[in-house]
């Protein structure tokens, strides 16, 4: 429990979560303990930084404390606050949908340069984005190419609503749009790119996964079946129908599942296929080009 009396000041308040963070062995306390005692008060960094010294009221300070003991839980920051950003974009996030993580950004890289081989990125290009969820890897590629349209599919109307939500906030909605159904199942054929980041845990290996993630991520986002390629099969099936010849598709991995994977993609007839590994050096990505 923060040391508290009315006399306690912003930045003391601030150290102490950090302090109680660290202790709990949370990955990053001292971000974690600014934007929570910031989201606590109403204040951005800039603000914590100009008024560290200001008294707290006690109001404040139980605010604090609540927020602290729902993060001292494993409860991760992005669902405390409800934002998370991804691509220098802040996206709202529910319990709907996955909250984006950094290592999905190597999905908005490479198929920004599977365009980059393909095109110019003024053209207009036909994006799927399959399981949508929050929309961030779709509104971060509609950001980047001023041109292009998108469609996003789930299976969920709350993560379709979340993502069109985001889409209109970012200002990406007139080039967007979104469709209920399982995969690829409603789309049409003809698109220049298909990005996705499905489950991909194994059914038995979610009890082990960190509080953090089997505690607060959706189920259905993270059970990938008893081997982890339950989604890869339906969408190497969807993909095959609706990626235009020669066009890109640039999916997510989990640990392992290169292999795996990429011979889903090549059964389905996709060919020219690459693994790119994420920040950490893991397999992350796989992109595919469908043979005609």
């Amino acid at each position: 429990m923060i040391v508290a009396t009315a006399a306690l000041c912003i930045d003391a308040a601030r150290r102490d979560v950090a302090r109680r963070l660290r202790h709990h062995g949370i990955d990053t306390p001292d971000l974690d303990a600014r934007i929570l005692v910031g989201h606590a008060l109403g204040l951005d960094h800039t603000a914590l930084v100009r008024d560290a010294e200001r008294r707290l009221e006690t109001d404040e300070v139980a605010r604090i404390e609540a927020l602290a003991n729902r993060r001292l839980a494993r409860e991760p920051v992005a669902r405390i606050t409800g934002v998370k950003e991804f691509w220098g974009l802040r996206l709202k996030v529910t319990p709907a949908v996955l909250a984006p993580r950094p290592e999905t950004e190597t999905v908005v890289e490479q198929a920004l340069a599977a365009l980059d081989r393909s095109g110019l990125r003024s053209r207009a290009w036909r994006i799927a984005d399959i399981g949508v969820g929050s929309g961030a890897i779709l509104i971060a590629l509609l950001t980047e190419l001023p041109n292009a349209f998108a469609v996003g599919t789930d299976r969920d109307p709350a993560a379709l609503a979340l993502a069109r939500e985001n889409a209109q906030r970012l200002g990406v909605a007139a080039r967007a749009n979104f469709i209920a159904c399982d995969f690829g199942a409603a789309l049409a054929p003809g698109f220049d790119l298909v990005v996705t980041n499905p489950p991909y845990v194994r059914s038995d290996e979610i009890a082990a996964l960190e509080l953090d993630v089997r505690a607060f991520d959706p189920l259905i986002a993270l059970d990938g079946g008893p081997d982890g390629l339950a989604a890869y099969r339906a969408i190497a099936v969807d993909a095959r129908r609706i990626v235009a010849p020669n066009a890109n598709l640039v999916t997510e991995i989990g640990r392992g599942q290169d292999d795996a994977v990429a011979a889903l993609f090549a059964a389905a007839g996709f060919g020219g296929i690459k693994i790119a590994p994420d920040l950490a050096g893991i397999s992350r990505v796989i992109v595919a080009i469908r043979n005609l």
